[in-house]
Formats: C-alpha cells, structure tokens, sequence
C-alpha cells in the first residue's frame, strides 16, 4: 500500500514534468532544474569537496561516520542533457550514508553540446582515477540513476572488453537501456514525472547522429556476459520500467546475478524524494544494504590478507 505522502509527491513531480516538458530550449530546462533543486539540503555531517580528474569536474561526497573506503562512483541522471543539480548530490549523499561508503559524483561533460561518447569517456577516466588512487576494485560500486543509469552499464561493457578490473557490484536506478525506445511501458505507462516526448528527445540529444541501437548507447543490445552483480530498481507506473525488466532479463540470461525490485506505484527515480518519501528511503536503504553486502566481503578478504 502507498504511504499517504506518495500522493503529494506524485502530484508535486507532475507538477514539475509538466513545467519542463514546456520549457522547450536545453538553457531553460537547466536553469530550471538547478533552480528547483537549489533548497534541498544535504544529511547533516556531510562533507564535500571539488576536484578535477583529467579536466572534467567531479565532486567527493563524503558521510560523516565513513572510513576511507569503500567508493562508490556515483553518474547523475538528467537525460544526459541536465548536470549535477543539487537533488543529485542529495540523493547520492543518502545513499553513501545508507551504505557506509564515500561517493565521487563526476559531473560529465553533456549533450548536445558533447553527445555520445564524451560522457562515457568521462566516466571511464574517473574509475581508473579512483582504482589508481590504490582503491582496490572490489572496493568500488559503480551507481547511476536514469541516463547515469545507462552508462553504468556501458561502462561495465567497456571495463569487461579492455581486460580492466570490475568493480564489486554496480547499482542501476530508473535505467534508460533502449534509445530506441522499443519498450511496451515506454508509450503504455503513465509516469508521474518522465514521458515518452521528452524522455526521446533526450535520447536524440545524446546519441546524435549515431545508431540508437549501439550497445554503448542502448546497454540492451549489448553482450551482457561477466558482468559483476546488479541491483536494478524500477517503479511500476514508469516508462522505462520495460528497459529495467528487459536488461535484468538479459543479463540473468547471461550468468550475471541480478537482483531487480519493482516498486508499487512508484515513478521514475522517486529516489530523490528521500528522506521524506518513505518508499524512497526504503529504496535507498536497500541499495547500502546491496552495496555493503558486496564491499564488505571484498574488505574482509583483504583484511586476511593484511594479516
């Protein structure tokens, strides 16, 4: 059953959907989002600094009771077209203080200006930075949500083909993983915040001119063998909750351990709605519990080591 207070915040991201589908122009629909999220503040003893990895800004977020590891490397969502507002820094901020860990937010260089693959690669350069600041990458979770959530998966695609070590487990939230946009929620579901019209014309913005279909820009026509454990949440009233299914189908398919929850009534990435929404602070609490489960064993191995 919803909680009372899922009714207002449906209607409040209504609200806002409707806004930013009449916004029209990439400047304005930035400007608005970084406006809106301006108020919301970070859990208390957070702490976080800037820093520059190879020219592109990222951003430490760190818990106040958190030790020097694990890392998560956490991609923002916004179609691949809005940057690091502070609703992004918010939620990852809850979800490493729900999982113990430090969190680096890369703010990737972004589409149109910079379509694919300037994100990715700005992704893929903030992982190696990290493992080469000797985290070891089973002490590493890559997490993403919508759009950030597509370039987790790309990112694992490209690690597992150059040879480079995987992270220990990779968190997708609200996934895009079909820029074709051949999903049956995709135009049959009614999401409270994301439609089809501008869920699309983000895809466009970000592939380009490029085939839809690529497996680094669509995750679900790509190979998804060797990949390390994936936690997938999806809502059940949103549109990309096919592409969420479809991939966590693909990948169990391919030996890969997945866990998928779908949310009741749920919309895309209600997750920023915490701690007020308690569905989002359920779901954010299961994504530490995921995320300590496969880092923890990892620090325990290495521990024994040590020894």
């Amino acid at each position: 059953m919803s909680s009372v207070r899922s009714y207002f915040f449906r209607a409040l991201s209504k609200a806002v959907s409707l806004r930013m589908n009449a916004l029209g122009s990439v400047s304005r629909l930035r400007r608005f989002s970084e406006r809106i999220s301006r108020p919301l503040r970070l859990p208390r003893r957070t702490v976080t600094h800037l820093l520059t990895i190879r020219g592109v800004s990222a951003e430490w977020i760190l818990p106040g009771s958190v030790s020097s590891q694990p890392v998560i490397l956490y991609l923002h969502g916004g179609g691949w077209v809005l940057g690091w507002y502070q609703s992004h820094r918010v939620l990852s901020a809850h979800i490493g203080k729900a999982s113990q860990s430090r969190v680096l937010a890369v703010n990737y260089r972004l589409a149109p200006e910079n379509p694919f693959p300037a994100a990715l690669e700005d992704c893929l350069a903030a992982y190696h930075w990290i493992v080469n600041e000797n985290v070891a990458p089973d002490r590493i979770v890559i997490a993403g949500d919508s759009a950030g959530g597509n370039l987790t998966l790309a990112m694992l695609m490209v690690l597992r083909d150059a040879g480079d070590p995987l992270p220990a487990a990779a968190v997708c939230i609200s996934p895009m993983t079909d820029l074709a946009c051949t999903g049956e929620t995709f135009h049959a579901n009614r999401d409270a915040l994301l439609t089809a019209e501008f869920a699309a014309s983000m895809a466009r913005y970000y592939r380009g001119e490029r085939d839809p279909c690529l497996p680094l820009i669509s995750p679900h026509y790509g190979d998804m063998r060797g990949l390390p454990p994936l936690l997938i949440q999806a809502g059940e009233y949103e549109i990309l909750l096919s592409d969420a299914q479809r991939i966590a189908d693909k990948a169990r398919s391919a030996g890969v351990h997945v866990t998928l929850t779908v949310w009741p009534k749920m919309w895309h990435v209600w997750h920023v709605n915490t701690p007020w929404l308690p569905e989002a602070k359920q779901a954010v609490d299961t994504i530490g519990s995921f995320i300590r489960k496969h880092t923890e064993r990892a620090g325990r191995r290495n521990d024994g080591d040590a020894v």
